[in-house]
This record gives structure tokens, C-alpha cells and sequence, in this order.
């Protein structure tokens, strides 16, 4: 065991000597982090109503609210009944996949496709960056998963979302959409500071078997860009074989495609976070330790 890590797991990252301190960054107590819903409310509001819990703005993410772990036994205070949640005024989402989110840089008046939609948290934030202008279709493989983004639809505010759910064909998008954005299936690697087992009970098969879905998942999602649109692939692992081996592969396989470099995108997002994201050769990382978010990884390539 290294860096608190499973020996096997800490083969297939692409930490070098920052792995202990990167170990110890997926072992620290998370913060509790929200993303404010801009459709109906701003930062300085939601701030103000969380204020008693100490709630502070994010480092990275423009639209975070970020409310510190307390100790060990301590509570992470239940948000989803105050008021301003109950209105619509934010979501609880990791700063990470707030920045993973607005790294597909989704623009008013786009034809977006979100294909992995599950509950719809980023659905949610595609449509906030959007303003309600344009399409997004949200479209998910698993009915159960995909059910409650209904509700946070209807309670966010947002106008702009066609769910399609399992039994739609998605025939009638196929090279038409200007993004197409793939919240993948993975190991969830990312968040084994939320959940310390998992690292423990996570398998080489496992992985395995994760990498082959990823890889059906982008071929299905490369068929509804448009001639220069763009593809954003986005997981919450910090595992090469999930991720810059993975995009290195499709482009590897899909000649019609070509990498994305998301330096302007990340200076859009914060001019801090090029410097303290890890800029892999396809895509970036954020991780505990560099980023204060769990670990997720986004690559995007266009379609030429």
C-alpha cells in the first residue's frame, strides 16, 4: 500500500512523486460545496442565507459556495431544507464538477446534448450557463437514475431541457448537436474521500469493465456532433486507463476528431486554475490536493 492507496491503484495514475500527497488529499474530510443557480439566484444571496453555517465563495469555481468539514464527528449541516434551496437558489455539486461542467463552455441559443444525464447535476449547470436559451437534451440508460431530474428541473427554474428518456431514439440528433457532453460511467475514484471503502473493495475487473462501457459511450456520443462542435468526455476518476489513456484512444480511433486545448476555457472558468489543475497530454485533472474538489478529469475534441 502506498500513499493510502490500493499497490495496484497506484500503478494507473499519473501522479510521480506527488502520489503521497495526493493519496493523502483523497483520505481529508471534503467540504460541503454548492453551485448557485444563477436562472434565480446570485452568490452574495445564497451567501448571505447560508451565512450561519459559515458558508464562504469557492477559490475556482465563479458560481461555488463552499461550507468547510467541521471535525470528526461532527454533521455536515442538512442545506436541502433551507429555504433558499427549497426556491431553487442552488444545488449541492462539488466544486469540481461545477468547473467540469463549464469546461464544456456551453453557450445561449446551442443545440447541447447531455447523453449521461443521470439525476441531471450537470444538466442543471448546462442550463444555468445557457440561460435558458437554446436546447439541451438530457437523455440517460438507467429510467431510475434519471427520475428525479424532473423535480430540480421544475425547482431550478429551467425551461431550455427535453429529457429523453431510455425508450426515446436520439436518431433525429445524430450530427446536429454543437456540444455533446459524456458524464461517463466510472469507477468513481475521484470521490474516495466521500466514501474511503471503495478504494478498498474497487477491483482491476472492475476497472476494466468501466473502460470498456467509456468506450462505447464516446463512440455513441461522437455520432451527434456536428461538424465542428464539440465532444467534452468527463469523469469523476482520477485513473489513467479512465482518462488521458482513454481520450488518447478515441482520437486514436475517430480520425474526424481532433483535441481540444482547454486553457482558454480554464481562464474563463478562473485565471488560478490552469496553475493548479494537473495538464495531462489529453485533458485536464482536478484532485483534492492540487484543487480542493474530488478528483475529475475533462478532455474535449472537435469534430473537423
Amino acid at each position: 500500500m502506498r500513499a493510502n492507496l490500493p499497490d495496484w491503484a497506484s500503478q494507473h495514475v499519473a501522479f510521480g512523486d506527488k502520489l503521497v500527497a495526493e493519496g493523502e488529499g483523497l483520505a481529508a474530510r471534503p467540504s460541503l460545496d454548492l453551485r448557485v443557480n444563477t436562472l434565480k439566484s446570485d452568490r452574495p444571496k445564497v451567501l448571505k442565507s447560508l451565512e450561519r453555517f459559515g458558508a464562504e465563495a469557492t477559490d475556482l469555481s465563479p458560481l461555488g459556495v463552499h461550507i468547510a468539514a467541521g471535525e470528526r464527528d461532527s454533521r455536515t449541516p442538512n442545506v436541502q431544507v433551507e429555504e433558499s434551496f427549497l426556491k431553487g437558489g442552488f444545488e449541492v455539486q462539488d466544486q469540481g464538477s461545477q468547473i467540469a461542467a463549464l469546461l464544456a463552455s456551453a453557450r445561449p441559443g446551442e443545440q447541447v446534448l447531455d447523453l449521461c444525464a443521470g439525476a441531471g447535476g450537470k444538466t442543471l449547470a448546462l442550463a444555468a450557463a445557457m440561460d435558458n436559451k437554446g436546447q439541451i437534451f438530457a437523455h440517460a440508460s438507467d429510467r431510475h437514475r434519471l427520475a428525479p431530474i424532473y423535480d430540480r428541473l421544475t425547482r431550478n427554474g429551467v425551461r431550455n431541457v427535453q429529457v429523453r428518456p431510455p425508450s426515446d431514439s436520439l436518431d433525429d440528433l445524430v450530427g446536429k448537436m454543437d456540444r455533446v457532453l459524456l458524464d461517463a460511467p466510472c469507477t468513481g475514484s475521484g470521490t474516495w474521500r466521500r466514501r474511503p471503502d471503495a478504494k478498498w473493495k474497487l477491483t482491476p475487473e472492475q476497472l476494466a469493465m468501466r473502460v470498456t462501457e467509456q468506450r462505447a459511450v464516446l463512440a455513441a456520443g461522437a455520432r451527434f456532433v456536428r461538424p465542428g462542435g464539440m465532444l467534452t468526455y468527463i469523469t469523476c476518476s482520477i485513473l489513467s486507463d479512465e482518462n488521458e489513456w482513454q481520450a488518447a484512444d478515441f482520437l486514436a480511433t475517430h480520425p474526424d476528431f481532433e483535441p481540444v486545448d482547454l486553457a482558454h476555457a480554464m481562464y474563463e472558468v478562473s485565471p488560478a486554475l490552469r496553475e493548479r489543475v494537473w495538464r495531462l497530454p489529453q485533458g485536464v485533472l482536478l484532485t483534492p490536493a492540487r484543487t480542493g474538489t474530488d478528483g475529475f478529469f475533462a478532455f474535449s475534441a472537435r469534430r473537423v
